[in-house]
């Protein structure tokens, strides 16, 4: 009959020895990429069209300081409000549209940055930034 009984050493082996399938798993892989690389070898693109132009140059920078007691200040020129009214004039006709920094004392006047924001404002500029340190 097929049972037997006792110690018989003519059993088959369990493992599978895998290192021959991952060799040729490894060469197979190898094969397919140079093979896909052949068969297509770019990418089509579709990239943007630009034309370059050269950029204009950035608008002139006005720094208006206002100290603790309330001067103000172009650049480092001591001006009144009158005065800074008339310089404001003076940017605005010249076509060109600058940039005003307004640097302000945290001990200053609240007032005197509201008018020196209404001259600006008043004489036409736009472009009107608060800088803090």
């Amino acid at each position: 009959m097929a049972f037997e009984l006792g110690d018989n050493d003519n059993g088959g082996m369990n493992e599978i020895n895998l290192i021959p399938l991952i060799d040729i798993m490894l060469v197979l892989m190898i094969i397919f990429l140079v093979t896909a690389t052949v068969l297509n070898p770019t990418v089509p693109l579709d990239l943007p069209k630009t034309s370059a132009q050269v950029n204009d140059v950035p608008p002139e920078v006005i720094q208006i300081s206002i100290d603790a007691d309330g001067q103000i200040y172009w650049d480092k020129t001591a001006l009144s409000l009158d005065e800074l009214n008339a310089r404001f004039g003076e940017e605005v006709a010249k076509g060109a549209d600058p940039q005003v920094h307004l640097r302000a004392d945290k001990e200053g006047k609240y007032d005197t940055v509201a008018q020196v924001l209404a001259t600006a404002s008043g004489a036409g500029l736009t472009k009107i930034a608060f800088v803090n340190e």
